[in-house]
């Protein structure tokens, strides 16, 4: 059995814990931080960055100035294409967010850079794809590769693109009559 001054000796002999340093603040990526800042000069409260990491940045944007934007990033910062477009259903907003992933073919300096540029469209609660107000304008005349990304958003939430060449269905039945596939609130018949 221990007697006190031994338990006592024993835990002065033990190192006492440090107490855990005050958050530091992150540092982020100097290149991703220079695109954010270039949108945001150009830009300014049009734009909101979302996040920037390591080879990546993501930026939030009203519909109305979306292609602006898009214009922007391919004429002055070189991303010249689409990598892929997809959308994610927000029911309780109100609102379907499209996300546009741009890359680089042709500058090497951007070989694994992807911008991530999103933006929403007023959500129906009973939609009629192509009569309704969920609608945003196409990037099809910036990134010719969306054409069929848009078709695709197009079917499977709904979002009409505006001045795209050729907003019909991809992968559903022409007579398709039931919700987007990719809303939340579409259930499979009979389950």
């Amino acid at each position: 059995m221990m007697s006190t001054e031994d338990k006592k000796e024993t835990s002065e002999s033990k190192p006492a814990a440090k107490p855990s340093p005050a958050a530091k603040e992150v540092e982020l990526p100097q290149f991703e931080k220079g695109i954010a800042d270039k949108i945001v000069g150009k830009f300014g409260e049009v734009t909101q960055i979302s996040f920037v990491k390591p080879d990546r940045v993501g930026i939030n944007v009203k519909k109305e100035n979306v292609h602006q934007v898009a214009e922007f990033i391919r004429d002055e910062l070189n991303f010249d294409h689409a990598e892929s477009v997809s959308g994610v259903d927000y029911p309780q907003d109100k609102e379907i967010e499209v996300v546009y992933h741009l890359g680089s073919y042709t500058d090497p300096t951007l070989a694994k850079q992807v911008i991530a540029l999103a933006t929403r469209a007023p959500r129906e609660e009973n939609p009629i794809p192509g009569k309704d107000a969920t609608r945003l304008p196409t990037l099809r005349d910036i990134f010719y590769s969306v054409e069929f990304y848009e078709r695709e958003v197009f079917e499977m939430l709904g979002v009409y693109f505006d001045g795209h060449p050729d907003n019909r269905r991809l992968l559903l039945p022409e007579d398709w009559a039931d919700l987007p596939p990719l809303r939340k609130d579409f259930a499979i018949k009979g389950r």
